[in-house]
């Protein structure tokens, strides 16, 4: 690729604006203005991303064949992206996200519980956190399920987008799903107060085939974003990706040269050419020179010719190239020998340090959203008039997946004495997921062994 050039233009990662719900309804050229605009512009550049992420990293697979057909023609790829995206993804939610609703209101926890464990949250959270750190987006998409539960499942980046007005609140007035099937375009789009479904007729034109009321109250497709700029984890060093896969593949079409490089015969020899192939089948090279107009037998000699390699200064080159994909994707190269041995949690932080801070952004953007989540899921709680609470109210709280000693942990809860309640003291423990849900089978298991004579527990 020529780096003179930008990978992606501006229209690759553009938010789509417009007045109001109303009149992007009345215009609907527009608004298949937008979809047409995201699927020949936004979409390239998540597929590619994506395509990197897989592991087909397209810069090097397209590249022209070198210019000797006789050469071998290696194309190695190097999976940095993968590598990148996992361990994000693994630091900030290897341990689950803990939600927690204020005032240790029993009965709005029992119900977010149950919210959460019914579209497994956690596995939800977690591919979020992997779209976010692929496509610099991820979306997610609420609805009432024909059992009457309220769910939440992630939508393909590739195929979505979110319309936003034009105040300087940059408030949400649509979300669009588009896909298609057997030829045709189907647009999905889902205002504060319904959904609306589209066919693309032959002309190209907008034409609805259903709508529906839905009572989010708000715009049930809530995008993620990874940060300020929409951007992944691993996009800023995708030209330095390319440069190490061409050169491992440069490395390795020069290691199969070697062994297929040209056999160089000096001397005035009698070789009959199938002879000749038998001895290269055996790989042994007889040689027998002729003699001069004297009598005297001529020298011979062989070897072969290929192309002189700075072992070394490639290797030097390639390691510059790998540490500035870690440098600048703030991920740590785990090969390093700084990171050898046992090491503590806090040991850890200081040479994380760079992606705490990545981390620290990415949680600020990702609570945003998650809080429009459960104000949309208070909403229609309380329309179907079975619950209400403050989504304002709820602690979220990310735990960064290091390296623990159990001992620690436990020295540390014992340390605490009476100092904090004990809710507050369970909590501290990653290895408890509910501290209330806890305490409760704790108190049970007082009455069970010591009946009549148990303190109870605070709720």
């Amino acid at each position: 690729m020529d780096s003179s050039k930008k990978r992606f233009s501006d229209e690759s990662n553009k938010q789509y604006v417009y007045a109001s719900t109303d009149d992007l309804l009345y215009n609907l050229d527009d608004l298949n203005e937008m979809v047409i605009n995201h699927e020949k512009h936004q979409a390239s550049r998540l597929k590619e991303l994506e395509s990197y992420y897989l592991g087909d990293n397209t810069t090097v697979l397209k590249k022209k064949r070198r210019r000797e057909e006789h050469l071998a023609d290696h194309r190695a790829t190097h999976n940095f992206a993968k590598y990148v995206s996992q361990f994000i993804q693994g630091y900030m939610v290897g341990v689950p996200i803990k939600m927690q609703y204020e005032d240790d209101d029993k009965a709005t926890n029992e119900i977010l519980t149950s919210i959460n464990r019914i579209n497994e949250a956690d596995a939800h959270n977690s591919e979020l956190i992997l779209d976010l750190s692929i496509y610099g987006r991820a979306y997610e998409l609420l609805f009432r399920s024909q059992n009457d539960e309220v769910k939440f499942v992630s939508l393909d980046p590739k195929g979505t987008f979110v319309i936003y007005d034009k105040t300087v609140e940059r408030k949400p007035i649509a979300g669009i799903r588009y896909y298609r099937e057997d030829d045709e375009l189907f647009i999905e789009l889902y205002t504060k107060t319904q959904k609306v479904k589209f066919i693309h007729d032959d002309e190209g034109k907008l034409n609805i085939i259903d709508n529906e009321q839905h009572y989010f109250d708000g715009v049930p497709i809530i995008e993620y974003v990874n940060n300020r700029f929409r951007q992944g984890d691993f996009e800023n060093v995708l030209n330095l990706i390319d440069l190490y896969d061409a050169a491992q593949s440069d490395t390795a079409n020069y290691m199969t040269d070697i062994n297929d490089a040209m056999l160089k015969i000096v001397g005035n020899l009698e070789m009959d050419p199938k002879e000749a192939d038998e001895m290269r089948e055996r790989n042994i090279l007889l040689l027998t020179p002729g003699t001069d107009a004297n009598g005297k037998q001529l020298n011979a000699d062989a070897d072969y010719i290929y192309k002189k390699y700075d072992v070394a200064g490639v290797e030097k080159y390639k390691d510059r190239v790998q540490a500035d994909i870690h440098k600048f994707t703030n991920t740590p190269n785990m090969n390093d020998e700084s990171f050898a041995g046992v090491q503590s949690g806090e040991s850890m932080k200081y040479k994380l340090f760079g992606l705490e801070q990545v981390r620290a952004t990415k949680e600020r953007y990702f609570k945003r959203s998650l809080r429009t989540r459960y104000r949309l899921i208070n909403n229609i709680l309380e329309f179907a008039q079975e619950g209400s609470f403050d989504a304002d109210k709820m602690t979220i709280t990310f735990t960064p997946n290091l390296p623990k000693s159990a001992k620690d942990e436990v020295d540390m809860f014992n340390s605490l004495g009476g100092e904090l309640s004990e809710e507050t003291k369970l909590s501290l423990l990653s290895l408890v997921e509910n501290p209330q849900e806890e305490l409760e089978r704790l108190e049970k298991q007082r009455k069970k062994t010591r009946p009549g004579q148990y303190m109870k527990m605070p709720n």
